[in-house]
């Protein structure tokens, strides 16, 4: 069972979460409430594994009590505001439901939970959502992969592409393979010569055959764009390499 906290500070919300909660069989509500303040003091007295949490809230808005947790458990995020969600989304929530949402929205929501919950509990070691390190530091890293844990070689990937919660790992001697990830929790990973060059690639730079203003050459038919953002970065890394006038 998924231990699961409901958060609104409007008393019919909040009942409403707590309804559609009790209809998923594998979520368990745990309490509900009507403030982040409230929720946290829950927090520190029971194991909670799953939020399902306003954002527009009086003193602390849902956004801020989640950026504010050091170990997050995992987030849908509620609200009546479009304008939230890419917000939502830049604190790794799993979904997004705006209001009014009906039982099969929060239905599906859930499911998102329950595939982030299996992932993250496929073994001891596989902890928010991030690949595993061998005990030996060696180039050797793992990914949930389609109910599978597969072992990679950090210097066969390519690059990644990120699409929403997942990431598509494109290898050197294998298919690309599909994990749900975030782009900055793989980024911490890996070594200093994989550059994130645009909010959805990061691209092993042992990789580049070359390098222009606005894209990356991976080879004769693969090119990645270069977001402005990520160009200085970009530029850093190459002066460092880089001989000739």
């Amino acid at each position: 069972m998924i231990r699961t906290l409901v958060i609104d500070d409007e008393p019919l919300a909040l009942q409403q979460l707590a309804a559609y909660t009790a209809k998923i069989p594998f979520l368990e509500l745990v309490a509900q409430c009507l403030s982040a303040i409230e929720a946290r003091e829950i927090m520190e007295k029971e194991q909670i594994d799953a939020l399902f949490v306003d954002i527009n809230m009086p003193d602390i808005n849902g956004l801020d009590f989640v950026r504010s947790l050091q170990a997050p458990p995992i987030v849908v995020f509620t609200t009546a505001y479009s304008e939230y969600a890419v917000d939502g989304y830049k604190v790794d929530a799993v979904d997004y439901l705006l209001k009014p949402f009906s039982l099969d929205d929060f239905r599906r929501a859930a499911q998102r939970v329950k595939k982030r919950y299996e992932l993250e509990n496929v073994m001891p070691s596989v902890a928010h959502t991030a690949p595993i390190q061998s005990e030996n530091e060696d180039d050797t890293i793992f990914f949930k992969t389609d109910h599978r844990v597969v072992r990679v070689d950090i210097n066969d990937i390519r690059y990644v592409v990120g699409m929403a919660e997942y990431l598509k790992i494109h290898l050197d001697r294998q298919k690309s393979l599909v994990v749900l990830l975030s782009m900055k929790k793989l980024e911490e990973r890996l070594p200093a010569y994989f550059l994130r060059i645009h909010r959805s690639y990061i691209v092993n730079m042992k990789k580049v055959m070359e390098v222009t203003k606005n894209r990356i050459v991976m080879d004769a038919d693969t090119y990645l764009p270069v977001g402005d953002i990520y160009k200085e970065s970009l530029s850093t890394y190459l002066a460092d390499k880089y001989l000739g006038r």
